[in-house]
């Protein structure tokens, strides 16, 4: 069983998460088309070549300052508002492995929980306001439950994973209450949220990865 992860782990899960992207984006964009102003497909094209670049990176010594940094380069390529949580999601998490070259299992959700409380905090969305923290926290906890639980990782990650998909799937019927798409009111309804399509591809890659 894997109980550590090197860099070059991490560095094919951002790879992963890159193309998961990619592969998205006329998905991702037709979803924000209907709710936003059509833009979440290309800030999701900037994000992936961002994470590109920081998985090709060599001798990396600090997980911790490698994410935080990827972080920061998010937010110059992508000032959007997916762009900043993202960015903010990364920099968060990497507070917590700070100074660690490698990630141990027990990390990954202090890792989710941390970049899931940057969103919340500077997105400033509540439960059930159907953004990507209805996705972000339902999994963030089920994995940190799992876990506890003494659960392997794979069957963590699979709870994790569905409990993201419970969630995008949860609020689907509810309006939008936050952001451009609140604009809309109840013509939001029954749509996807792009921010929790997003997000479920996101988690779908780094499981998958």
């Amino acid at each position: 069983m894997t109980t550590e992860f090197e860099n070059t782990q991490l560095a094919a899960v951002m790879t992963r998460v890159a193309a998961a992207l990619k592969a998205n984006q006329q998905m991702i964009t037709e979803l924000d088309q209907a709710v936003g102003d059509g833009d979440l497909g290309i800030t999701a094209v900037k994000l992936a070549e961002t994470l590109e670049t920081a998985a090709g990176k060599t001798g990396v010594a600090d997980v911790g300052k490698w994410l935080a940094e990827t972080g920061m380069a998010i937010n110059r390529a992508a000032p959007s508002t997916m762009g900043t949580l993202t960015a903010i999601a990364l920099m968060q998490a990497g507070k917590v492995v700070i100074d660690k070259g490698k990630l141990a299992v027990a990390d990954l959700p202090l890792l989710l929980n941390a970049a899931t409380t940057g969103v919340e905090t500077r997105g400033k969305a509540r439960l059930g306001d159907k953004t990507l923290l209805d996705v972000l926290r339902p999994a963030s906890d089920t994995l940190s439950a799992e876990l506890a639980a003494g659960q392997p990782l794979a069957v963590a990650g699979a709870a994790m994973l569905a409990a993201a998909r419970d969630g995008r799937d949860r609020v689907t019927p509810l309006r939008n209450k936050v952001g451009r798409a609140s604009w809309l009111g109840e013509r939001t309804e029954g749509k996807v949220d792009p921010g929790c399509a997003f997000a479920v591809i996101v988690l779908t890659a780094i499981v998958g990865a």
